[in-house]
């Protein structure tokens, strides 16, 4: 048989669309009876081919269980350096009808280039190993769609939780039984779930995500390493952050690791990047105007409404601190990017969420009650007020909808305290407000408050007027007192929900209360007293 002449080695191929089957797993088979006689135990098989010929190397592709009879078997220490050079993963020799045994000096030789060696009874036909590692093949790949289908759905339950980013971090260390860390370019900790790696091996995994971080042409998507027996692998995150996901673990790598890895990377891209609900370049030109002295009306289109605005004040219900990731994503869930994820190191995010059309949120809840609302006649404008809201335009269009406050939902694992719509130039007193709701939220354990606008018999009083009064009455209150008093007669006077509210002792609640009648001369036991008080105070 003439050998062709191919001095080039042979193109590697990617693997099959199947998961490497051990070694192992090919000899429990007993109906084959194989029998390991030298080499060693471990090997992953990726394919299986049959040869006679005296040097196969120029067909192999790399990672076979070679099978043969030794027809052409001349010079074993040859025959197996040349499979070893061409990366088969495993030779199945065939005794009878050309080899009694398997020759002595095959054995030697593949002890000595540690390839695995099988001994083929005469009974096995070679397609019959062939099934077997097909078969093999097919319920590694069942157990791999299996197992990625079910980790596809834990991290994507994950990153729908208040805290996403962590949350998705954990459920993959979980997964993939190792650490799983989120770094940014210059190999700082974001986050992180699982075991520590030890630390050579931790510094080792920094200096890899570094390098997919890098915001650079040619940088690669991702890396990986080993490093005394753990396995690293760092990816680079979308968005444009300079973040990057690094993986450690210390068991073998299963089918599908990797699959899972690019599954929480899509989601962890996705939670990273900055919302996109207001156009960056807007809020970058807005920040700018602001720095070069515009006012906030001038630049408030920039950022999607001329108003009116909403002031929401969130803490975490659980008491932890939200990092800016989260704090994004609550953002993101009440469809705002403007979002200030820490207050000088405090643990309230405040988001800024502009108005909505007026029809979008009459669909959202306001319907036919909202459309009554604008034709009931107004204090001081008559049934003419009432009839100049609903005159029909020219061309019987009807009246364009002002902007309306948006309705804000409670948020999973958040508590809220919301302000009434403002306009611009009020944001300060509604951020105020906001602050006031989320303490009065947290006192009385509710998921939201709203600051709600004064109506009713005090919106008949002209603010003007109703301000001037309230100056006068509250002038002997310090802010502190008036705050106090302010707190404690929203929360109907009990003592423990206002210390709660304001974070002091029910003690300190009580001479604050008892200050504010002494210097005030009155009976705050007297519900005329509390009542025009508490008119006074919600002017401010």
């Amino acid at each position: 048989m003439d050998e062709p002449s191919m001095p080039t080695p042979p193109a590697h191929s990617p693997g099959p669309p199947a998961p490497p089957i051990p070694l192992a797993e090919l000899l429990a088979s007993k109906d084959l009876g194989l029998r390991r006689i030298a080499g060693p135990a471990d090997a992953d098989l990726l394919w299986v081919h049959t040869s006679e010929m005296a040097d196969p190397y120029p067909y192999l592709l790399g990672g076979e269980l070679l099978l043969s009879a030794g027809v052409l078997l001349t010079d074993p220490d040859h025959y197996v350096a040349r499979l070893v050079e061409a990366g088969a993963a495993a030779l199945g020799f065939g005794v009878r009808p050309v080899h009694e045994t398997v020759p002595e000096a095959l054995i030697e030789a593949c002890d000595r280039y540690g390839l695995p060696l099988l001994e083929v009874p005469p009974e096995t036909p070679f397609t019959a190993i062939a099934r077997a590692v097909w078969r093999l093949m097919a319920e590694a790949r069942h157990r791999e769609l299996r197992r990625v289908t079910r980790a596809q759905q834990a991290l994507a339950t994950a990153a729908a939780r208040p805290d996403p980013v962590p949350a998705v971090l954990h459920q993959l260390a979980a997964q993939l039984s190792g650490r799983a860390v989120l770094l940014t370019g210059r190999g700082e900790e974001v986050h992180a779930a699982g075991r520590r790696p030890p630390p050579e091996a931790a510094a080792a995994l920094a200096r890899l995500a570094r390098v997919v971080a890098r915001e650079r042409p040619g940088s690669p998507a991702s890396a990986t390493d080993t490093h005394a027996g753990t396995h690293l692998a760092a990816y680079a995150l979308g968005g444009g952050e300079g973040l990057a996901l690094a993986l450690a673990t210390r068991r073998r790598r299963e089918a599908g690791d990797h699959t899972v890895a690019g599954i929480a990377v899509v989601l962890l891209s996705l939670l990273a990047a900055p919302h996109q609900g207001a156009d960056a370049a807007d809020r970058s030109a807005a920040l700018v105007r602001l720095l070069l002295g515009a006012t906030p009306a001038e630049v408030a289109p920039l950022l999607g409404s001329a108003g009116p605005w909403t002031v929401i004040h969130a803490r975490r219900s659980d008491g932890t601190t939200a990092d800016a990731l989260t704090a994004g994503a609550l953002g993101a869930s009440l469809g705002s990017a403007l979002v200030d994820a820490g207050r000088e190191g405090g643990d309230t995010v405040r988001v800024l969420l502009p108005s909505t059309a007026g029809e979008a949120t009459r669909e959202a809840g306001g319907g036919e009650a909202a459309a009554r609302r604008e034709a009931t006649p107004q204090p001081g404008g008559g049934e003419a007020a009432a009839r100049r809201e609903v005159t029909p335009q020219p061309g019987g269009e009807e009246p364009p909808t002002p902007p309306q406050a948006p309705t804000v939902p409670p948020q999973p694992g958040w508590t809220l305290g919301v302000s009434a719509p403002t306009p611009l130039v009020a944001l300060g007193s509604a951020d105020l407000r906001a602050a006031r709701a989320l303490a009065h939220a947290e006192a009385t354990r509710a998921p939201l408050t709203v600051d709600t606008p004064v109506t009713g018999l005090a919106a008949l009083i002209p603010p003007d007027q109703a301000a001037a009064h309230a100056r006068t009455l509250l002038a002997p209150l310090t802010p502190p007192l008036a705050d106090t008093l302010r707190c404690w007669l929203s929360l109907h006077g009990s003592w423990d929900r206002t210390a709660v509210a304001l974070a002091v002792h029910r003690n300190t609640v009580r001479q604050r209360i008892g200050r504010c009648a002494v210097l005030l001369g009155v009976d705050l036991n007297d519900m005329d007293v509390r009542t025009e008080l508490w008119f006074a105070l919600r002017q401010e």
